[in-house]
């Protein structure tokens, strides 16, 4: 009887404490060796309501000049918000409005596809030669949930970005975030998908989930800790009387069986 009080006693404190293995980021490094970047996965299709800043670059900078949409009297400065008055916004028919070139289209298309696609059209056009064409999207964002510092909506312009970089944008996880238990919710074709990462486990670093794509929603579940203190369990005062009752038990019955 008494073997199996002392059993439950340090059961119920031991499952209100996280180990080491549960805080700790990629745990375990040393057996990861070097593996190739593969970003062909990455496609990030350009999609309805983005926004695409397009530089075209020439050796002799005044021929680029009809093709690329400067915004007179901007302030100075380079915000995000000035860019966008720079930028095409694809309408809801995957078209852009483009100077002399006119509507082009961007269906099924990615970033890269449509550098190459425009740079061929402005040189069978006979519009250029030797240039070059740089597009980036400006209205890129994703979005962070639960049990990090600074939950919220975050917009980027970087190429590419991935969770770990997008969970430094929330602050890092708070110590009551499940790191073994990160959702990242992605549609992609039409499709909305739903994937499990553990951030504790090298293996992360080979999936396709590392990069953080358009309009991506990651959500920081609580740990076991975090739970129980939603509720009346985990209250400090709750915690101190049903510690104190237990004791109060363990004692009468130890008394009783002596």
């Amino acid at each position: 009887m008494k073997n199996l009080i002392v059993i439950i006693l340090a059961s119920f404190f031991l499952t209100s404490c996280s180990t080491k293995s549960q805080l700790v980021y990629l745990k375990d490094n040393s057996e990861f060796k070097f593996n190739k970047t593969d970003y062909s996965n990455l496609k990030n299709k350009i999609e309805s309501g983005d926004i695409l800043k397009i530089d075209v670059q020439t050796i002799v900078p005044e021929a680029a000049v009809p093709y690329n949409n400067i915004v007179a009297n901007k302030a100075i400065g380079n915000s995000l918000e000035i860019l966008k008055l720079e930028g095409y916004l694809v309408n809801k028919f995957k078209m852009i409005n483009y100077p002399i070139l006119g509507e082009i289209s961007v269906q099924d298309l990615s970033i890269n596809q449509l550098e190459n696609k425009i740079t061929q059209l402005l040189f069978e056009g006979g519009h250029l030669t030797n240039h070059a064409v740089k597009i980036r999207r400006l209205n890129s964002k994703f979005t962070v949930l639960g049990e990090v510092r600074n939950p919220g909506t975050f917009s980027y312009t970087d190429d590419k970005l991935n969770l770990f970089q997008a969970l430094g944008y929330a602050g890092d996880l708070t110590i009551d975030g499940k790191r073994n238990d990160i959702t990242i919710i992605r549609e992609e074709n039409g499709l909305r998908k739903i994937q499990k990462i553990d951030l504790t486990s090298i293996n992360f670093l080979k999936e396709s989930y590392y990069q953080i794509k358009n309009n991506d929603i990651i959500i920081v579940n609580p740990n076991f800790s975090k739970v129980k203190s939603a509720g009346f369990i985990g209250s400090a005062s709750s915690i101190a009387s049903i510690s104190s009752l237990i004791v109060s038990i363990t004692l009468l019955i130890l008394n009783q069986t002596q």
